[in-house]
């Protein structure tokens, strides 16, 4: 399907904000009727979010590629499956979309629209679990994009709730997601002091699954 610039962006930004929706609207849900079980709280916020994504590339996957994640977008472009004027539009309407989420989340269970994180997320052990993340993330779309397209949305889910239990960081993976998170203080929020940190590992792993993608497959521009 060949869709409109403006169609591509709705996509993004619709998407993105039904992602962040879903993580925050789940991770307060679950932290509400879990009874203080954590694992059991996590379990259901990680539940949620694959089967969001396994929806949500599948719907908008045949429309603008079903990125909601800079990092995506960053490889895409400097593999030039992405015009850069392109790419720059589509981060910004993920963090537009991002933001936009998490305020639909507190509106839906009656909290303040905004309130900046408290919860901690910082160190080595976190900043190399982004990295690792993201790195998962990336090889996982671009080795499915060429071996395995029609299953991209049942591995980038399968992928995402599985990095949210083997990663310390529960597997944030998207810069656009991070900063939308330190939007809110529910379970899955995060200090916007430490928002930076992650951003930076996030790139940094999505640079590295670029590389290693490109020595096992090299990429195919496309005109």
């Amino acid at each position: 399907m060949n869709a409109s610039t403006t169609q591509r962006l709705l996509a993004e930004f619709a998407g993105t904000a039904l992602l962040l929706a879903t993580v925050v609207g789940s991770g307060i849900m679950a932290a509400t009727l879990s009874g203080g079980n954590a694992a059991l709280a996590l379990l259901a916020n990680a539940a949620a979010t694959a089967a969001i994504l396994y929806v949500l590339i599948a719907l908008f996957g045949p429309l603008s590629g079903a990125h909601f994640n800079p990092a995506v977008t960053l490889v895409a472009g400097l593999r030039r499956e992405l015009p850069a004027r392109t790419a720059l539009a589509y981060a910004a309407v993920q963090l537009a979309g991002a933001v936009a989420g998490v305020l639909l989340a507190h509106a839906m269970f009656e909290l303040p629209l905004l309130q900046p994180g408290i919860r901690v997320r910082s160190g080595a052990a976190q900043w190399l679990s982004e990295a690792v993340a993201t790195f998962g993330l990336l090889l996982t779309i671009l080795l499915g994009l060429r071996h395995r397209p029609a299953a991209i949305p049942a591995l980038v889910g399968g992928y995402i709730f599985a990095a949210y239990w083997f990663t310390a960081s529960t597997s944030f993976a998207n810069p656009a997601v991070t900063l939308a998170r330190a939007l809110t203080r529910s379970f899955a929020g995060i200090r916007p002091d430490d928002v930076a940190g992650f951003v930076l590992a996030q790139l940094a792993g999505a640079l590295a699954a670029m590389a290693f993608a490109a020595r096992l497959a090299p990429p195919t521009a496309r005109p």
